[in-house]
């Protein structure tokens, strides 16, 4: 406890609240846009941009608008620790968009672990939280950092979204619901080049190491060590019927993140939720006929798209043709006319249920991911409660009471409730 409280106390005397790392890159320029159109510069925040690259960050800075070359610019690389330990001393928050992170995030996570910085990421890698869990849980213990992996679209809608149906579940009835269902109705946007290599990163990894699969198709793999088992199977592969919706699910590509995350939330805040609680997301594919022809095509579609992508050639053709690289992405009209919706439905074991909406007015994959862990950065800096203890945690385990008026005021996510039986 002493070291987690020195930690603490230390963060208070730092000097910036937020540094953002990876501004140079394209979701990183994004939220270094949002974070000076909502909190500008030498105002209540003290923030900064950080990153290897001297020239990039400064034409980044120059890019974003008048005043923005009052940001401060950190330089670090991913081969120096002591200068990653340099800038991690320097924040309160460090908040990282550099990936895929299993290629370039270990360096900066672990530099936040050692040194008591609060840290959260855009990760969607199972296989790099349950490695650095595995790596650097007692670290952040030892120093009071708070490290809160998927502060994008993957996974904050999932977690808080859950957070949110649950609470308003237990407000109506008295109780939680034991069981929640994410479906996502529709979303006009782009996956992002950065999610993308992410993908293909993961496919290389369990190539070349096939005891990786066992975690990744684990739907318990990021819970705390013995506590890897509940009710849930393997996530949805296949065209399904959902008789609460009346309609045909196909998968979703991002449900095996956002599962976990979810299931972890409930499991280190102590079984909120019950231990028997289940989870589970899928796509709206529509009713009838055509309906299970989309949800059929689709999920065809999904098993071929990553069979070619875990072979290099047509890999490579596909990114010639069609696929974004990291870096790339939608313009600002295409981010300002990007939006999503998700439905949620819990229910209990009375046959007690409660239907919510989560909504988003950009593009989930760059303009309301940027947004999203911009705001959630600032709010580990402002919000987090300062006697919460060191560890890895979640979006709802950390900051989700608190982050969600925030992404409504900053980042126009709503949450709603809309019907209940």
């Amino acid at each position: 406890m002493l070291l987690i409280t020195m930690a603490h106390t230390d963060q208070k005397n730092r000097e910036f609240d937020v540094v953002l790392w990876g501004a140079s890159g394209f979701t990183g320029r994004l939220v270094a846009e949002h974070l000076y159109g909502v909190y500008g510069v030498d105002r209540d925040l003290r923030w900064a941009v950080a990153g290897r690259n001297q020239r990039k960050l400064e034409q980044i800075r120059a890019a974003i608008g008048d005043g923005a070359e009052r940001i401060p610019i950190l330089i670090g690389d991913n081969e120096d620790s002591d200068s990653l330990a340099t800038i991690a001393r320097r924040t309160r928050v460090l908040c990282a968009t550099v990936g895929p992170y299993l290629k370039y995030g270990e360096s900066i996570l672990a530099a936040c672990a050692r040194n008591g910085t609060d840290y959260c990421d855009l990760t969607g890698e199972v296989l790099f939280i349950r490695k650095m869990i595995d790596r650097y849980e007692q670290d952040a213990r030892q120093t009071g950092a708070r490290i809160v992996n998927s502060c994008g679209f993957d996974s904050i809608p999932s977690d808080l979204g859950t957070l949110f149906i649950q609470e308003k579940f237990k407000e109506k009835y008295g109780g939680y619901a034991r069981d929640v269902r994410f479906r996502l109705k529709f979303a006009k946007g782009s996956l992002s080049g950065g999610t993308i290599a992410s993908m293909i990163n993961i496919i290389d990894t369990v190539k070349a190491d096939s005891s990786m699969r066992k975690v990744l198709v684990d739907p318990y793999a990021l819970n705390p060590e013995a506590e890897q088992h509940g009710r849930d199977g393997k996530d949805q592969t296949a065209a399904a019927y959902d008789n609460e919706f009346g309609a045909w699910t196909t998968p979703f590509i991002m449900a095996g993140i956002n599962t976990r995350i979810v299931r972890r939330s409930n499991a280190i805040l102590a079984y909120p939720w019950g231990r028997d609680f289940s989870y589970t997301e899928a796509v709206l594919a529509g009713k009838g006929v055509k309906g299970w022809l989309n949800a059929t095509l689709i999920s065809a579609g999904l098993k071929v798209f990553m069979l070619a992508a875990s072979i290099k050639s047509t890999r490579a053709l596909m990114f010639k043709l069609f696929l974004p690289k990291p870096g790339e992405g939608p313009n600002a009209k295409q981010r300002l006319n990007g939006l999503f919706n998700i439905v949620f439905l819990a229910a209990d074991n009375d046959g007690n249920k409660l239907r919510g909406v989560l909504t988003g007015d950009r593009d989930p994959g760059y303009g309301a991911t940027s947004r999203m862990i911009g705001e959630m950065a600032v709010c580990l800096a402002n919000d987090l409660d300062p006697q919460i203890p060191g560890g890895f945690l979640t979006p709802s385990a950390s900051v989700g009471p608190q982050l969600m008026p925030r992404l409504t005021k900053n980042a126009g996510i709503d949450f709603s409730i809309t019907d209940s039986s």
